[in-house]
């Protein structure tokens, strides 16, 4: 007996529904490893963007907020930061973008206490915005990053 395809509209349904709800594709993350503390390591990074002429919207300390709650996080914080140079463009050729920008940062001790600098590649910005892949505004904030997090995780 050979098996043959039974056709559930609702099963189909709800499995298409399942797939739509996900993003077309995941992004990609760049990880580089600091040798500094969460703390430390965040610091470095705010002085490097603020001493490129970036602007520092917002530190966030998500470790704190968590214990606010009488939870526990391993220390965790965000930065978010930009450049209305690079970002303006990129919302003009694709307001969405606004999004995901300003550009963000996370730094956390992983299980094993390694202190981890983390971002999206902002590549991906094309992609999920519509953006052209070869603008320049794209190649200069994987620059950026790229230099930023490398400032906040060198050796003193």
């Amino acid at each position: 007996m050979s098996p043959r395809f039974i056709f559930r509209p609702f099963v189909f349904a709800t499995a298409l529904s399942a797939l739509m709800t996900f993003p077309a594709y995941a992004a990609d993350m760049i990880t580089k490893i600091s040798p500094h503390s969460v703390t430390i390591t965040m610091d470095h990074l705010a002085a490097a963007v603020e001493g490129a002429g970036a602007t520092v919207f917002a530190r966030v300390d998500h470790a704190a907020g968590a214990a606010k709650v009488d939870m526990e996080l391993r220390p965790t914080e965000l930065l978010i930061f930009g450049n209305p140079k690079l970002g303006t463009p990129a919302m003009l050729d694709g307001q969405t973008a606004g999004l995901d920008l300003p550009l963000r940062v996370l730094v956390f001790a992983d299980a094993e206490g390694v202190v981890q600098v983390t971002y999206h590649d902002p590549a991906d910005l094309a992609e999920t915005h519509g953006l052209p892949a070869d603008a320049q505004y794209l190649a200069m904030m994987t620059g950026a990053l790229d230099k930023l997090t490398s400032k906040a995780i060198a050796e003193e």
